[in-house]
């Protein structure tokens, strides 16, 4: 096997998803570059350093740019807070390192743009992590639409709700809540939450015109994790938007993280002439499938379970019947990466299609802002 050194910046939630990812994707998958963890990035040593104990990388690094002048790193994962993308990943390139980057690609589109033109012009492979399209339901979502199954697409549906910010009492900004901070996220739950749904409907359903949107922010001052001080909210909390899609069907989002009693509800339907889609996250090794062309008396919406060895992914995981879960969906694009390298063709999302999402989003949030229509 050819080995592939991959330094990672930050530790988080991300950097467990994806350090599994790399830990396993050679173990299921006959790949012929394998993984190896050479190094991870923290501004906290000791985190860094209990982190590489954990999951096995050989060695730290307290600066993001000391890693780029490592000669034996190949590739830079970039799990930070959204406002160092950009950064790092032009960075990155320029150093001739391959580049892996967490979603959304940028705080914006034109951060988005400079980061898409400096892996272009470094010819370097690069990737975002939108995971959800391997989960192997919605990869098998991809394939009946693409045979056709469902005919023209009338309908697409997404919402992605969640409930862990209602108490006021949540702080913003930090390592635990940045996602509150508009100046390390961006956006609330556009780029978070909606831009997982963006990039699963473009993917299965094709590119979105235009959007009119609407979004609040309910909780309008938090504390500051690290300062300790009051400040103004400007993430949106809750954001709805319908849209058109380039094959003329229409399409309706909605995401929140007031919603009590979703902790992580993210679902899509589609609807088309023939037959129709649905899938959810809490079920999410089964997709739902209604075909018209079944007999009357037999019509009606089946269940189907996402586990057999002709279905995406799962030849290579166990006997027909038994679930995989979330963590797998890394594990693909990893080895989905890999086999890219192997073969020479690019691994998508790309950054110039994660792009795409990023224009949907910075639209989105101008519509709310603006009370208008935006096209893409």
């Amino acid at each position: 096997m050819k080995p592939l050194n991959i330094g990672m910046v930050g530790y988080g939630f991300m950097g467990r998803t994806h350090s599994n990812g790399y830990c396993q994707a050679n173990h299921f998958f006959d790949l012929e570059y394998k993984p190896v963890l050479k190094a991870v990035c923290a501004r906290n040593k000791d985190k860094a350093q209990a982190f590489a104990d954990q999951w096995g990388y050989e060695s730290i690094e307290t600066d993001w740019r000391e890693m780029l002048k490592r000669d034996d790193i190949d590739a830079i994962d970039v799990c930070t807070p959204n406002n160092l993308h950009k950064e790092i990943s032009i960075a990155a390139a320029e150093a001739g390192k391959m580049v892996l980057c967490e979603k959304p690609i940028a705080m914006n589109v034109a951060e988005g743009e400079a980061m898409c033109d400096a892996v272009e012009k470094a010819g370097v492979a690069n990737m975002v992590w939108y995971n959800y399209r391997r989960v192997p339901a919605v990869s098998l979502a991809k394939q009946l639409i693409d045979e056709g199954r469902l005919g023209r697409i009338f309908h697409y549906r997404a919402n992605f709700l969640q409930d862990w910010t209602i108490n006021a009492d949540v702080p913003q900004g930090g390592a635990a809540t940045w996602r509150l901070d508009a100046e390390a996220a961006g956006s609330g739950v556009t780029g978070d939450l909606l831009a997982h749904c963006i990039d699963t409907a473009i993917w299965l359903n094709g590119g979105i015109t235009d959007v009119s949107a609407v979004a609040e922010t309910f909780i309008k001052e938090r504390t500051h994790a690290e300062t300790g001080a009051k400040q103004a909210v400007k993430i949106d909390d809750a954001c709805t938007f319908h849209c058109h899609f380039n094959n003329g069907s229409l399409g309706l989002f909605e995401s929140t993280r007031y919603a009590r009693g979703h902790k992580a509800l993210y679902t899509l339907e589609i609807n088309g002439e023939h037959a129709s889609i649905r899938w959810d996250l809490h079920d999410l090794h089964r997709l739902e499938y209604f075909d018209h062309s079944d007999d009357s008396i037999v019509r009606g919406w089946r269940s189907v379970h996402v586990s057999d060895g002709d279905q995406p992914y799962m030849g290579n995981w166990w006997v027909p019947g038994l679930n995989i879960g979330y963590e797998h969906t890394f594990i693909h694009q990893v080895a989905d990466f890999l086999k890219s390298l192997e073969t020479g063709e690019p691994i998508e999302p790309s950054f110039r299609t994660a792009l795409e999402t990023q224009k949907v989003c910075d639209a989105v949030l101008a519509s709310a802002h603006e009370r208008a229509w935006k096209t893409i």
